[in-house]
């Protein structure tokens, strides 16, 4: 039997039929201060796209919307659905999964990258020079 998801003591059921006030004061402070103090306008714009595509007339494909907004956090509405979210160098498809509630989007997508160098090549100094070639 698998494990079942719970946030804080509730399940994923318990938490929908809360309303938001309810919601936020389940976490913690760094989310709670976030949410109270207001969603910034990206932010906003990008929920109301949200909202917009889960309307449910719209029972389409499923949409995947592109996002820089690393900072907003994952909430209850959220879950199921696919954000790109920007790295820096790239959009990375994220998945919304109940586990991922109370997190910021900006976790789940790394923004550097190992770095591998080359062999020396032209125009290298001299001390490359000596470095044996296999």
């Amino acid at each position: 039997m698998p494990k079942q998801f719970k946030y804080r003591g509730h399940n994923l059921e318990q938490l929908q039929a809360m309303s938001m006030d309810e919601f936020i004061r389940l976490m913690p402070a760094r989310q709670r201060r976030s949410l109270q103090r207001g969603l910034s306008p990206e932010q906003r714009k990008l929920m109301q796209k949200l909202r917009s595509s889960k309307k449910p007339g719209k029972e389409t494909a499923p949409i995947q919307l592109k996002t820089h907004c690393r900072d907003l956090l994952v909430m209850l509405e959220m879950v199921g659905m696919t954000f790109n979210v920007h790295s820096g160098k790239e959009f990375s498809p994220v998945t919304i999964r109940p586990e991922m509630i109370g997190h910021y989007l900006g976790e789940f997508v790394i923004t550097n990258q190992k770095v591998t160098h080359g062999t020396p090549g032209i125009g290298a100094s001299r001390s490359s020079m000596y470095v044996p070639l296999k």
